[in-house]
């Protein structure tokens, strides 16, 4: 028996095809583009990107100033349960901050890092907000904290612009060193 080659490698070209082009296919339009919809739909946000590992779903969002970041991963996680699937989200927030908000970070970010390794989230608004009384340059400026089981939310607006800050709950642990 004789294997005429153009028949074969034709039969196996369009067999790889229809294989990756069903895969990717079903990859965005039952599994991305669902998901896409449902971060789309919530109020707050202007722009996302989804990423899709097997381990991970990576949401890049572009969000308004004011918009609840606890109630949107909240909010995804349960619409978009079938998608997830037992995947690992991770939220990549694009900043839209300006001096103002960046220095006012700046000062609190010691505190905020002692009350998060203290396990004393109920002293981050309290040193938020005595930052305000402290100095008069951030009287315009709002700080909302929100928490889930596993990060803190932190968003600071001045009402045109916002940063948000995700504060994860499990800190990484320090592994030993060989050369110690």
């Amino acid at each position: 028996m004789k294997l005429r080659l153009m028949p074969v490698l034709l039969t196996s070209l369009l067999s790889a095809t229809l294989l990756f082009g069903g895969w990717f296919l079903y990859r965005q339009f039952v599994i991305q583009e669902p998901l896409q919809k449902i971060v789309s739909q919530y109020e707050g946000v202007n722009n996302s990107h989804i990423t899709i590992n097997h381990d991970q779903v990576t949401l890049k969002l572009d969000l308004q100033p004011g918009t609840k970041l606890r109630q949107l991963v909240q909010y995804v996680s349960t619409e978009g349960k079938s998608v997830i699937d037992g995947r690992r989200l991770k939220l990549d927030v694009e900043q839209h901050s300006n001096a103002v908000l960046d220095e006012y970070w700046d000062e609190a970010m010691f505190s905020v890092a002692e009350a998060m390794e203290s396990r004393k989230y109920t002293l981050i608004p309290a040193k938020l907000d005595g930052l305000k009384a402290q100095h008069d340059k951030y009287k315009n400026v709002t700080a909302t904290t929100e928490i889930d089981d596993t990060n803190v939310y932190v968003a600071i607006s001045d009402g045109k612009n916002s940063k948000f800050i995700i504060l994860p709950r499990q800190p990484a642990t320090m592994g030993v060193w060989n050369n110690a």
